[in-house]
């Protein structure tokens, strides 16, 4: 297997860098690791480029680092389990001006690597990516949910919010700058790793490229580390906490309407449209509270997710995240006496009935309604003055 190991001439001297580190991660790829080396290897050994190839090792306990180590590579151990671990691992020991990576179970086309490299280089990019979804991808080698459904909505997202130009936001093959990477303070263990490089990039203004590419079949038999829901659920998660304006603004739109409708449903009553439909009635109050509730609900969300964010928040936000102890410790009394007010209004009322039917169900909705969200801030803006405390 000695001619799997990279020429002389692609070792640097010792004061020159390398032109590109490809890392590995690595779990129990004794099965396929050689392949995926022997075909970065001659991608690459035909350039005259200086490259160094990382196992970034995960814990196996098969013969993966034996594998590596006889073919030429770095072994590059790390201890904390996850994919995006092993890759921050490997990329954090890397030497090369470029880092370039992809999984170890022989399902990329490594053969694109020199490609890759040279569309970052050339192109002066802080990242390329070797897209699937607009290559040749081998029947069963993408479970269909992820093919058309996964990938792509995933994939809109990103651009959508973020302002990409991405066809393949889950590609585990990428060339990336370290000295651009250092700047994004990558911070995910697991497959939202992926997520994580593409967002950080984009809101850094980091250039970025693509190149057609594909993907394989992977060996039969092997059992697969990505977990479907779960780690959708996780680059979800990921998404939607790098932009809390999203929820800030949706929450507080649904909020403000709700509330306007609920006040000019308890001033007007029961209105009938055009003598076919009528508006306002109870049922109608009873859908605007849930809705006040379901808005305030993503607005404190929103607010929170600002506690670890950069983006500048709206002023009335800015002014709740920052507001007075005081000031919250007189609104959560303001809001157990209303509670208090309100049921004994109530209960003032069926006494006065004779403790018969009582008919104040328009009354009530409404100041349910205004009770209702000074509850929801009241708690929410304790929680969030809890974990600012926490994060500072």
């Amino acid at each position: 297997m000695t001619d799997l190991i990279p020429q002389v001439k692609n070792h640097p001297s010792e004061t020159s860098a390398y032109d590109l580190s490809f890392v590995f991660p690595c779990l129990n790829e004794e099965a396929t690791l050689s392949l995926c080396i022997q075909q970065v290897n001659e991608s690459l050994a035909s350039s005259s480029m200086h490259y160094e190839i990382i196992v970034a090792d995960n814990g196996s306990t098969d013969r993966s680092r034996e594998i590596a180590v006889e073919l030429g590579c770095r072994v590059v151990p790390v201890n904390e389990r996850g994919y995006g671990a092993a890759l921050r691992g490997g990329i954090e020991a890397a030497m090369g001006e470029y880092v370039m990576f992809a999984d170890s179970d022989n399902t990329y086309l490594y053969e694109d690597a020199s490609r890759l490299y040279t569309a970052a280089s050339e192109k002066n990019a802080d990242m390329a990516i070797a897209s699937r979804m607009t290559g040749q991808i081998e029947p069963g080698a993408m479970p269909f949910l992820h093919r058309w459904a996964g990938t792509p909505v995933l994939t809109w997202l990103i651009n959508r919010l973020f302002n990409g130009r991405l066809s393949d936001c889950n590609s585990g093959f990428r060339c990336i700058r370290k000295s651009s990477y250092e700047t994004w303070n990558i911070r995910s263990n697991g497959m939202e790793f992926a997520s994580e490089l593409l967002i950080k990039a984009l809101k850094c203004g980091a250039k970025s490229v693509e190149i057609s590419s594909g993907l394989r079949k992977g060996p039969e038999g092997r059992v697969a580390h990505l977990r479907t829901w779960r780690d959708g659920m996780r680059h979800l998660l990921f998404i939607f906490s790098e932009k809390p304006s999203l929820f800030e603004m949706i929450g507080f739109t649904i909020l403000l309407l709700a509330t306007i409708l609920q006040i000019t449903a308890f001033i007007t009553g029961p209105i009938s449209v055009a003598g076919l439909f009528h508006i306002f009635d109870m049922h109608t109050q009873a859908l605007l509270l849930l809705s006040g509730i379901f808005g305030a609900q993503f607005y404190l969300f929103g607010c929170m997710l600002y506690l670890q964010s950069k983006d500048p928040p709206m002023k009335l936000t800015r002014k709740l995240i920052f507001l007075d102890e005081g000031v919250l410790f007189f609104t959560l009394l303001a809001t157990v006496c209303g509670c208090i007010g309100l049921a004994g209004y109530i209960g003032a009322q069926w006494s006065l009935s004779g403790f018969s039917n009582l008919n104040l169900a328009h009354n009530l909705l409404f100041g349910c309604h205004i009770l209702a969200l000074f509850i929801t801030f009241s708690v929410g803006l304790l929680g969030l003055h809890v974990l600012k405390k926490a994060h500072n």
